[in-house]
Parts: C-alpha cells; structure tokens; sequence
C-alpha cells in the first residue's frame, strides 16, 4: 500500500517504520524540516508541509491507499487545537476527498469523555467533554462521520487513552525525578496506551476497520496515580511519593475526568490485543536496563 503519515512525530514515526518493515511505502509528513534526515534514514519519504494551511495541504504530492493523521497540537491552546485538528482535517477531506483512498485512520482521544463517576465508557457513550479543546476534537469526529455519510469518505477514528513508550511517561519521570505527590484520597481512574500497542491499532484499522466506525484505544486494566506509584515504590525499592492536598498537576484533559475506557470493540471486532496489557508491563521495560 502506498501510505500517508500526517503528522509523522512520536506515534507516526513508529507506525511509519512498522509499516515499512511490513513491506508498504510511505511518506511522512513534518510542518518542519527538522527531522527530515531521520526519517528518510528510517525508509520514510519525508515531506514537509503544514495542512492546516490550505494551500500546503492542497499541493500534497502524490497518491495514497492509506491515510493517517496522527498530528498533535504541540501546544494547549484552543487556537492552536482548531487549526491543528479541525482546520487540518477539513483540508486533508477536500485534498483527498475526490480521491477516494481505501482507508483514512484519525487518532482522536478519549478526551471526548467527560464522565466523572467511575463509569466505563464505550464507544456509544456521551462525547461531552467540558471544556472548549474537547470540544473541538468532538467537532472534528463529527467533520469526519459527516464526510463518511456524504462522500462516503472512509475515515475510522481511533479514541486514544493517555499514550506512553520509549521516553515519555509522565506518572513514570515525575516518580524518577522526585516531583510525584500522593493526592488526599487520590481515586481517580487514569486511562493509558503503550506507543507501540497503538500502533499496532492502527494497523489493525488499516487493515480491518470499518469505515464510519470509532474504536477506543486502551490497555486492559484502568489504574489510578497511587496504585502507579505504589507499584513503582515496590519494583524499584524507593520509597513513595509525599503526600500532598494539592491535586498533581497533570496536563491534559482526562485528567479532570474520572472513567474507565473500554477497549471491547477493538478486542472483538479487530482482533486487537496489547502487548502492554497494563502500565505494570510497559514501565516494567522502560526501567529494563539496556546496553
């Protein structure tokens, strides 16, 4: 298949050389030039472009069977999400629309949910996030499904939980740095996602997902930051985080939220497993030692 990675950094870097090595061609695409090297070094044909400018979008070269966004808004404001998100999908729609590509995969987030009782959440729950940047990942998943009904466009959206791997792991360096607290009471449900099982879910998408359909993206056991930090006081021998009844100050909107992402659909539908299971396995090979 010839390919198409919009927004080719953390994830799409990974699912790029994945797919590579699966025997496809692709072509990643950067807003800068920065990295370029890296990517053509890793069998990706690296282009530079910024879709949320019409005019770079629309002069996009090339063809593709497949199509992932996989872009990241780089920083928290709402102008910055609009154009990323909404502004970039509507233009990467009226580039490839008329094209007809067999898949097209959107890495959304379970930031959608807003459900603050403990609830699991599904892919048929309630996108009511609560604050305007979820909101507008909600508007762009709605972009997307009216592109699939009226152009028979063929997006799959992809409800990512929170995403870790190899050099990022927020709970993980701030217990290493000493900065992690213990919340009073401290309950509330963090969602993750390994990098390397999200891609794998996209794979899997590509490969079997039905256009028009959402998938939430999990691991398999929702957890909370103390039950992190215990675990992490336990493998490693240090002792546990102070308390503190000021609330940990993680970025993000899930974090003002309290659910329990299913991953149901993918498992059953897609033939998904993780290969990080929970965050026990994934951090487990981040403090591996290497060399």
């Amino acid at each position: 298949m010839r390919v198409l990675i919009v927004g080719c950094g953390y994830v799409g870097t990974a699912l790029g050389i994945q797919l590579s090595r699966l025997g496809h061609r692709v072509s990643g695409v950067r807003r800068s030039s920065e990295g370029v090297a890296e990517l053509r070094a890793l069998g990706i044909s690296p282009i530079q472009a910024d879709v949320s400018e019409p005019v770079e979008c629309r002069e996009l070269p090339g063809t593709f069977d497949w199509i992932v966004n996989t872009v990241s808004a780089g920083r928290t404001g709402l102008d910055s999400y609009r154009r990323v998100y909404l502004e970039g999908t509507r233009n990467l729609i009226d580039r490839f629309g008329g094209e007809s590509p067999v898949k097209y995969v959107y890495t959304s987030s379970t930031g959608v949910y807003g459900q603050q009782d403990g609830s699991t959440v599904s892919e048929q729950s309630s996108t009511e996030p609560g604050h305007d940047t979820g909101n507008v990942l909600v508007e762009t998943e709605q972009m997307l499904f009216a592109a699939f009904r009226e152009k028979t466009f063929p997006a799959v959206i992809l409800r990512a939980a929170g995403i870790y791997g190899a050099g990022r792991g927020y709970w993980l360096r701030r217990f290493q740095s000493g900065q992690a607290r213990q919340e009073d009471g401290g309950g509330r449900t963090v969602n993750m996602i390994h990098r390397n099982d999200l891609v794998s879910a996209i794979i899997a998408a590509l490969d079997r997902g039905a256009p028009g359909e959402v998938y939430n993206v999990a691991d398999n056991h929702p957890t909370t930051v103390p039950e992190i930090y215990a675990w992490l006081a336990q493998t490693t021998g240090r002792p546990l985080p102070p308390p503190s009844e000021i609330p940990e100050p993680a970025g993000g909107s899930r974090m003002t939220t309290h659910k329990r992402v299913s991953n149901r659909k993918l498992v059953e539908t897609l033939n998904w497993q993780p290969k990080y299971p929970s965050f026990r396995e994934g951090y487990s090979a981040e403090l591996a030692p290497t060399g």
